[in-house]
């Protein structure tokens, strides 16, 4: 890779123990605060509200799949946790040794909490908590470190747009909701109306982010264990639910500043998919009742409002220009074990090989540069 700012629009904390005992109400929430548990078999999980929501190991593995993938388990142990996962200074050394410039930084066991958490004032006690810990791990590294806040939206709004200007003002550069709301809370209902002007006002990007569906969003039983891999192989069709939502609403054309960041879900599926919107909202019109103005097809809006986070996908780079360029922004998922370190650059140069260099600048780094402000 050529001397160009690398950034990594995908990279994530592994949130400490501490954090949720030290900032929750411990009188008001007792033992329902997320902590860890270490089981018979010395796994670390971690519990929240009597659950069990989340094991330590494949979102701490990186760079084993280089060496020994076979060795890859969901299963692990806090000790084993890379000190850059939760220390900053420790982070920067990383993302240094990966020849990665700056990081936006999403959470790892928090994802999963949009799915296993029912109850809305603890869910929101524990992503007040988590975001006030993500601006204190940035805030030593302004330049370099860059926090996507988690906000619950569900069926309370004000307190959603709340947090979205609270964690502004602590230096949040975007902000995180479900990949897919529950199922009678779509995106295309207006009581989004509010949310979706406030964050255009503040200028926040707004991350569909993979593993983030509300309760009851992914109709798969516990024990189907197949099934639930095909969710894992499929898992660009909720964002894709949540995009035609928010495109056939006339969000994007009521709001046009407003910004969606579709976060790991990688890059070929998007322009069929686009295509496909554009055909139904020709051929079907009865059933997409909103009309947008000045003959606009739902893909214009994929093109000018909705930003691309991928890691390896380089079927996705042949068709780039399908999808625009300016709107790529490659992460490296650091430190999950399908993380690209410590060898993003050469992963990098194999994806991107033949793409010319001006492209390549904004794919690896311009464009996250210029949507989040580095």
């Amino acid at each position: 890779m050529e001397k160009v700012k690398v950034i990594s629009s995908d990279s994530h904390v592994v949130e400490p123990p501490e954090l949720w005992v030290d900032r929750m109400d411990k009188a008001k929430f007792g033992d329902r605060i997320p902590h860890l548990i270490t089981l018979d078999n010395n796994e670390d999980w971690w519990l929240s509200d009597h659950k069990q929501t989340g094991p330590v190991g494949a979102v701490t593995q990186a760079g084993l799949r280089f060496e020994r993938p076979e060795d890859i388990v969901r299963e692990g142990s806090f000790a084993d946790v890379l000190p850059g996962a939760y220390i900053p200074s420790e982070h920067v050394k990383d993302m240094d040794a990966d020849g990665v410039y700056g990081g936006i930084v999403y959470p790892s066991i928090g994802l999963a909490l949009y799915r296993d958490m029912e109850e809305q004032v603890l869910t929101r006690a524990i992503f007040e908590a988590y975001n006030d810990w993500l601006a204190d791990f940035c805030r030593p590294f302004p330049s370099r470190l860059k926090g996507i806040a988690m906000i619950l939206i569900d069926d309370d709004v004000p307190k959603a747009i709340a947090e979205l200007k609270r964690t502004q003002d602590a230096g949040m550069v975007g902000a995180m909701i479900s990949s897919h709301p529950r199922h009678d809370q779509t995106y295309e209902n207006s009581m989004y109306e509010a949310f979706w002007k406030e964050a255009e006002e503040l200028r926040i990007p707004l991350s569909l982010h993979v593993t983030t569906n509300r309760p009851d969003a992914v109709p798969i039983r516990p024990d189907a264990q197949i099934s639930d891999f095909g969710n894992f192989v499929q898992v660009d069709y909720w964002v894709r639910m949540s995009l035609t939502q928010i495109i056939f609403s006339g969000t994007l054309e009521k709001y046009p500043e407003l910004i969606i960041a579709n976060v790991e879900h990688e890059l070929s599926w998007i322009p069929f998919f686009a295509s496909r919107m554009d055909f139904a909202y020709k051929e079907r019109q009865r059933s997409a009742p909103y009309r947008f103005k000045n003959n606009a097809m739902p893909s214009d809006f994929m093109r000018s409002n909705v930003y691309h986070s991928f890691q390896e996908d380089p079927v996705g780079i042949q068709l780039r220009d399908l999808i625009g360029v300016d709107r790529l922004m490659w992460g490296s998922d650091y430190p999950h074990a399908e993380s690209t370190f410590p060898k993003s650059l050469e992963i990098l140069d194999e994806i991107l090989e033949g793409v010319p260099s001006d492209e390549k600048a904004l794919i690896v780094g311009g464009n996250a540069e210029r949507l989040y402000g580095f």
